[in-house]
């Protein structure tokens, strides 16, 4: 790819098809299925708006890498990554430096690459990040950015379930033994005063950890009775027939939780913060663009997902995900902090030291220059 970021469209044709004869070999992904090229989203940063912008590569300076390596997941959770890279906002930040968007089917994965040196920055949720981090005892990953807030919610069969009590001896989904969403419905069993056993999933409620491109059959067949699932899966499944028991949205003060944030190897954090700090300018600058036009963005990150799987998700599914989505410059420190408590209730990880999870100093620097607020670490800041 040249250094401006611009593909042809013969590239364009040859990568897209590359990645579909990968598609065949590809783990699976939330509700839909494929793999990013390896050169993929900077080719549109055309169609950035023209603002000014305050890094050196923008002013015709070079950031100290050649290269950023940049995993997330295809699904709309992950909105800022899918509009940012398909509108052209975070290549336009770093200028002559490439990027290499990678895709992963679940957290477990992209932290492994993080932490094996083969990616340089992720947008992940919380149960991954704060596993991470635990494991190599706090020395491979810094949080440096929020992203998403919402997007979570408990569907079911209204045949069978019509109250959040009918729940009791019902079989409901979650995406992974252990990620966010499974420790989320353990916890509010708990607070029901159920008991399951989380390692199983079984007890006064099922909890069928069932990968969430398979959810909407399962329940189809009868298999599964409902499901505590992201978007857009829990959309999905109501054009299939279920219905929102729950947003998880409700269950939190303000109405909001982190479901995605932005996380960095603190060896390219230490050998490249120009680069992480355009990457997170580039960020900022496209959470502020959905926001001032959530239609648009919408079809973007729609468009992104049918150039590189092949296929645009209904209006049906999207239109009512998309709204249920708050993308975010704000980490949301404090409710990392609860689901971390809620993983330790339901016995999933021993009680982890969180001290310096966060490293909000480019967040905070590019919040200031933009004028607007900066953001908390709660307490969990890098020293």
């Amino acid at each position: 790819m040249p250094a401006t970021g611009r593909t042809t469209p013969r590239t364009r044709t040859r990568t897209r098809k590359t990645l579909r004869r990968g598609l065949a070999t590809a783990a699976a992904l939330p509700l839909l299925i494929g793999a990013l090229a390896s050169c993929g989203y900077g080719s549109q940063a055309e169609k950035a708006d023209d603002k000014t912008s305050g890094t050196a590569a923008a002013s015709g300076g070079k950031l100290s890498a050649s290269e950023v390596r940049i995993g997330y997941f295809p699904n709309l959770t992950h909105a800022t990554a899918l509009v940012g890279l398909q509108e052209g906002l975070i290549a336009k930040e770093l200028g002559g430096t490439k990027i290499k968007p990678q895709a992963f089917n679940a957290g477990p994965s992209e932290i492994e690459a993080l932490n094996g040196g083969s990616l340089d920055i992720g947008f992940i949720g919380p149960s991954p990040a704060i596993n991470g981090y635990v494991k190599s005892k706090g020395q491979n990953l810094r949080i440096v950015s929020g992203s998403a807030s919402g997007g979570v919610k408990l569907v079911v069969n209204p045949e069978k379930i019509k109250t959040l009590d009918d729940l009791k001896g019902k079989r409901i989904a979650t995406p992974q033994k252990g990620n966010t969403q499974d420790v989320a419905f353990l916890n509010w069993i708990a607070q029901k005063g159920w008991k399951v056993d989380p390692e199983s999933g079984k007890g006064d409620v099922s909890v069928v950890r069932t990968d969430n491109k398979v959810t909407p059959d399962a329940f189809k067949q009868g298999s599964i009775d409902g499901a505590w699932v992201p978007e857009p899966t829990a959309s999905k499944l109501v054009t299939d027939g279920a219905a929102v028991l729950l947003d998880e949205t409700d269950l939190w003060p303000d109405k909001k939780f982190v479901i995605t944030n932005v996380i960095v190897s603190q060896k390219f954090l230490k050998a490249h913060p120009d680069v992480v700090e355009a990457v997170l300018r580039g960020t900022v600058k496209t959470n502020e663009w959905i926001n001032a036009d959530p239609d648009r963005a919408r079809a973007s990150a729609n468009a992104a997902l049918k150039a590189e799987t092949g296929k645009e998700l209904d209006a049906k599914v999207i239109d009512p995900a998309w709204k249920s989505i708050l993308v975010t410059d704000d980490p949301l420190a404090t409710t990392l902090k609860a689901q971390a408590d809620h993983a330790v209730k339901a016995t999933l990880i021993e009680q982890p030291d969180l001290a310096g999870i966060y490293d909000l100093t480019l967040l905070n620097k590019v919040l200031k220059q933009a004028g607007k607020p900066e953001v908390s670490d709660a307490g969990l800041g890098a020293k």
